[in-house]
């Protein structure tokens, strides 16, 4: 087994089919840590929203107020409404149906819910447990990661990768799934690079700071975050699109773990080691030859 991959040195140069060392066991344990404290944090959280299911912007807001959101119900009919703009949502939201048959009128459906009936006490015992369970596994990988130089060798930008060409050959490679092969998807390409830099080092302070400012204790304390935020209805609203950023990007990693190739992903994020998919063959003027892949720049 070649001991090669991801912030380590080559101990000659793997090849395809070769099983190598990729993830460092800091990273692992963060990845599934995060994973489940992210989906019951997201699940907790929408069952806070239920209690008020509006967002506002600005420092007030109430059932009289108009929302720039809303997940509600006209009759027997459910709605999400953005603006001026409203979606029948019968079914999903604002009007569904639970395990029993029963008609229910919350936003969310208890299925997407913690805990699975409504309690805005019981989801707040989750959302906060969990939330600090999110800033201190991620200070402890922030940390670590600087140390081991981790974030500063495999995720921070090099050379000429910023460059609007190279970003949009990288769009283009994403864009029509040809994934990186051979020696090549042991990097990361720059699109995974900014990615990931955002939410690591974007949205969860945003997340928690604008959960913060929605404390009225935190806000007596530091009212400054009221000053950044604009008010604690706008640090709602940013917590609230953070939030679902956040579902977007698990749900856009997730697909495309299953398009590059499932079984040898899940495996280097358990185990650490990753086998080396076979170079990518094309034709041109009618021979087969291996493609070039763009390798990131040093």
């Amino acid at each position: 087994m070649v001991e090669s991959g991801i912030g380590d040195e080559a101990l000659g140069d793997p090849r395809p089919g070769d099983l190598v060392k990729r993830h460092r066991l800091s990273t692992r344990l963060w990845h599934w840590t995060n994973a489940v404290t992210v989906i019951v944090l997201l699940m907790s959280g929408l069952s806070i929203f239920n209690a008020h299911p509006r967002l506002y912007w600005g420092s007030s807001g109430a059932n009289y107020d108009a929302p720039w959101l809303q997940i509600g119900r006209e009759g027997e009919r459910g709605y999400l409404q953005i603006g001026d703009i409203q979606v029948t949502t019968t079914g999903v939201l604002g009007r569904w149906r639970d395990g029993g048959g029963n008609l229910n009128s919350r936003a969310f459906p208890s299925w997407a819910t913690i805990p699975g009936f409504y309690s805005l006490a019981t989801g707040r015992l989750w959302h906060l447990f969990f939330a600090w369970v999110l800033v201190l596994s991620g200070l402890a990988y922030w940390i670590w990661s600087f140390a081991n130089r981790h974030i500063q060798r495999d995720l921070a930008p090099k050379g000429g990768e910023l460059k609007p060409r190279h970003l949009r050959r990288e769009f283009k490679q994403h864009a029509r799934l040809r994934f990186p092969t051979g020696a090549a998807a042991l990097n990361y390409n720059i699109l995974q690079k900014l990615s990931y830099l955002f939410v690591l080092f974007i949205l969860p302070p945003l997340i928690v700071l604008t959960g913060l400012t929605m404390s009225p204790n935190m806000d007596a304390a530091w009212q400054w975050l009221l000053d950044i935020f604009g008010g604690r209805q706008s640090a709602r609203s940013i917590h609230f699109i953070a939030a679902f950023l956040m579902a977007g990007f698990i749900v856009v990693h997730l697909v495309m773990v299953v398009l590059a190739g499932p079984l040898n992903g899940v495996r280097s994020m358990i185990s650490g080691r990753f086998r080396i998919p076979p170079e990518r063959e094309v034709a041109r003027g009618g021979e087969s030859e291996p493609e070039l892949v763009p390798k990131e720049t040093a």
